[in-house]
């Protein structure tokens, strides 16, 4: 049998691949996105980035209804998006089978918050499988459809960010090629959820939910390692690989099932060790429910309730009852910046002169808000720029005008951004909003949506106006610009903040990384050190390619004034997009030949 080393993500699309599944639909979101990025590469499926993740479970709904098995992949805060269709769905079952992937991320690596959707399992009543390695995550997307099948129910396979991203060895299987099942199947009784029909399968579902509790105490993968028994751990996922390391010989209930959770064996492991700990990030999620049991254990009185565990915060816990200290190395941060020739810092260097308070959005322009820059002052979820903006113009009335901007990205617009712009228009409010369009979607790694004209499998397709689209929802005010060109860029702000009623600027550049000719020109730029006055205006851009050298006694050779130092230019990073030679007011910035 071959071997091969995947990550988490791709070994749920292998998983996928081999168990016979055909369609599947996600929106881009780290850390889930390589799942569907790698399954669109197989042969003989149907692979879709969908506007956002309620489109997407929806579409997966719509193919499992249809007969399919279907796979419908978000990150734990697409969940939020989904959760509409995700409850009803519940009720309703499935023609075929369907698995939801939802990518957790502890740590908030890529994300805006830490919620631990193990909760939406429990809350929808959707049984929920969570695999601790590359090996299990393949296993358990096969595990997930045969129980979606058996059950007559959607299924949550339930990854973090260190699931998802590191890598181990997978066997490779023949993929399996089942017969066709596609057919339309008519039952209004079961898939129209008035109220009637609702009450109805509201009972089906709590009968179903008993016998996945019965199926669950004979799940081959929610398993007893019975060690030494002076100390039992319950985990699941990755943190059974953390406790496992520092502590071998313990013994371990290890579930491969996080909802429902087996009873009657977890009564057993407690009755076979002298001290009980769950181990588990985030939420006490099985500790409550090993609690409301009476079983007495410790969690989170020793665990932290935030953050990602690894092996030491593990340890750190055990012996912290025990009053043994071990120290903990330190590693220091390394903060993230916008990308050197990212149209994002135009225009956020622009907005600075506005003085307008910018309500903002997911995506890699988030980073702004950090120094120098400081250009966004709200982030909440994807979307809610424009709501927000509209909200503050609503509620400032003349004291907001021409002081409120919202700025979204041209992926994040098409995710959740039109309906609220939809909004401003009819009800009419004094704030200019920005798409951000680089022409992709950046902050996960490049991935096409309707606006580009290409799909996931890469087929050209319509491509989405903007200035159509923004024009039809009935905003009057509408202008492009190119966020690279500073001077006008701060220009059009002003002179639409100026107006009356609702306006949007389109600030198109496309990302620097679809600009190979860019990153491989051979130009850049340099400081001339006998003119820099040193006046650090070219720092206020935040530029990678830009640093700082200090002078005790600095003079400008030119002129002979004072200067505590002088900038200077990495030109192995330069992509010469000339924001730093729009903003010298000394002259003392030229293009020169790029690196060697």
């Amino acid at each position: 049998m071959q071997k091969q080393l995947m990550s988490g993500n791709e070994a749920i699309a292998r998983g996928a691949y081999e168990h016979g599944v055909t369609f599947a639909a996600g929106y881009p979101g780290t850390p889930s996105t390589e799942i569907i990025e790698t399954f669109a590469t197989y042969d003989g499926v149907y692979a879709e980035w969908s506007p956002n993740e309620k489109v997407a479970l929806e579409v997966a709904i719509g193919a499992a209804l249809a007969g399919l098995k279907a796979m419908a992949v978000m990150k734990h805060v697409g969940v939020n998006v989904a959760a509409d269709p995700l409850f009803t769905v519940s009720y309703t079952g499935t023609n075929g089978a369907l698995v939801i992937v939802t990518a957790d991320d502890p740590s908030l690596h890529s994300s805006q918050n830490e919620q631990d959707n193990r909760n939406y399992a429990k809350f929808a009543k959707i049984p929920m499988l969570e695999p601790a390695d590359s090996r299990e995550a393949k296993a358990f997307l096969k595990i997930a459809m045969d129980v979606s099948e058996k059950f007559d129910t959607p299924v949550f396979l339930r990854t973090t960010t260190r699931v998802s991203h590191s890598k181990s060895v997978v066997d490779l299987e023949e993929p399996a090629r089942g017969e066709d099942r596609r057919a339309i199947r008519v039952d209004p009784a079961k898939y129209v959820m008035v109220p009637a029909n609702a009450r109805v399968r509201r009972v089906a579902v709590e009968k179903r939910m008993d016998q996945l509790r019965e199926w669950a105490e004979t799940f081959p993968e929610n398993r007893m390692e019975i060690g030494n028994t002076a100390v039992g751990i319950i985990t699941a996922g990755m943190s059974y690989n953390y406790a496992k390391d520092v502590f071998p010989d313990c013994s371990y209930l290890k579930l491969g099932m996080v909802h429902p959770l087996p009873e009657k064996m977890i009564r057993e492991f407690a009755s076979k060790v002298k001290e009980l700990y769950v181990v588990e990030e985030l939420d006490p999620f099985i500790e409550e429910q090993v609690r409301a049991m009476g079983i007495p254990v410790q969690g989170k009185a020793v665990f932290p309730y935030t953050g990602e565990f690894d092996p030491g915060v593990v340890e750190a816990g055990i012996r912290a009852l025990h009053k043994e200290k071990k120290a903990q190395a330190a590693i220091t941060p390394r903060p993230p910046n916008l990308c050197p020739g990212c149209p994002h810092r135009g225009l956020f260097y622009a907005l600075g002169k506005t003085k307008a308070f910018v309500a903002g959005d997911i995506g890699c322009y988030t980073l702004s808000f950090m120094k120098p820059l400081q250009g966004l002052h709200t982030c909440i979820c994807m979307g809610a720029s424009i709501g927000m903006a509209h909200g503050m113009s609503k509620a400032l009335g003349e004291k907001g005008k021409g002081k409120i901007v919202g700025v979204i990205g041209d992926s994040t617009f098409i995710h959740s951004g039109i309906t609220p712009l939809l909004n401003m228009a009819y009800n009419r409010s004094d704030a200019v909003i920005i798409i951000a369009d680089n022409r992709t979607t950046a902050m996960t790694g490049m991935q096409d949506h309707p606006a580009t004209g290409t799909t996931l499998q890469g087929d050209k397709t319509k491509t989405l106006d903007f200035e159509a689209l923004v024009k039809a929802l009935g905003i009057e005010s509408v202008r492009v610009v190119n966020p690279l060109n500073v001077k006008k860029t701060t220009s059009v702000l002003k002179e639409e903040l100026a107006k009356e009623g609702p306006s949007v600027v389109i600030a198109r550049g496309p990302c620097i990384f679809l600009q190979p000719e860019r990153l491989k020109s051979a130009r850049a730029f340099a400081v001339d050190t006998d003119a820099c006055t040193g006046c650090q205006l070219c720092l206020g851009l935040g530029c990678p390619a830009i640093s700082w050298q200090k002078e005790e006694e600095g003079r400008v050779p030119r002129t002979g004034k004072k200067r505590k130092g002088f900038a200077s230019i990495d030109k192995t990073l330069c992509v010469h997009c000339s924001l730093c030679f729009q903003v010298c007011n000394a002259d003392a910035i030229k293009s020169i030949g790029g690196p060697a």
